[in-house]
């Protein structure tokens, strides 16, 4: 029994450090600051090792892991905490490292990007940043969030909309929107 634990708590730490630096990232574009999105990571992390087994033996198990921290996300929202994406000095950021490819880690503003990104209501910047900055399909990210395809798309739009209707950020949005 003993080396079945180890086993899986060595297959969960694996997992773990994985996946860690896109899960901090995701929870910072959701969250908006770094001490939340740690905390949401954790939380997510938590629910998942409990059902690590179950988690494991899934097609993709990332799917699992996105729709526990979506869930958990707006678990926190509904309490109505108060959210900033930019905290409100630089000195406790953790510099991200953009994927390569990564269109939006281009702009030229990344803070304006982030700013204006926590202007959108939750579900609409949980659409966003699945569909545009994690690169899910529509249907990956309705699966994420818990809605339909065409919520997703709603959504999406709306907030891209938002988006490209801030100054300075309109070709910045457009080159990071589908076509």
């Amino acid at each position: 029994m003993g080396d079945r634990k180890q086993a899986r708590d060595e297959e969960f730490q694996s997992f773990l450090v994985g996946r860690w630096p896109r899960l901090m990232r995701t929870a910072f574009l959701l969250t908006g600051e770094q001490h939340a999105a740690e905390d949401l990571v954790q939380t997510t992390l938590e629910q998942v090792y409990a059902a690590w087994r179950r988690v494991a033996s899934t097609d993709d198990p990332d799917i699992y892991v996105r729709r526990v921290m979506i869930n958990a996300h707006a678990r926190r929202h509904r309490r109505r905490l108060k959210e900033f994406l930019a905290p409100r000095t630089d000195a406790d950021l953790v510099p991200e490292v953009p994927d390569s490819g990564d269109r939006i880690a281009q702009a030229d503003d990344r803070g304006a990007l982030l700013t204006a990104l926590s202007q959108l209501p939750p579900r609409q910047r949980e659409a966003v940043v699945l569909r545009y900055w994690e690169d899910l399909s529509e249907s990956q990210a309705a699966e994420a969030m818990g809605c339909s395809v065409g919520s997703v798309k709603s959504n999406a739009a709306k907030g891209l909309a938002k988006l490209r209707a801030i100054p300075g950020l309109a070709e910045t949005v457009m080159q990071g929107g589908r076509k």
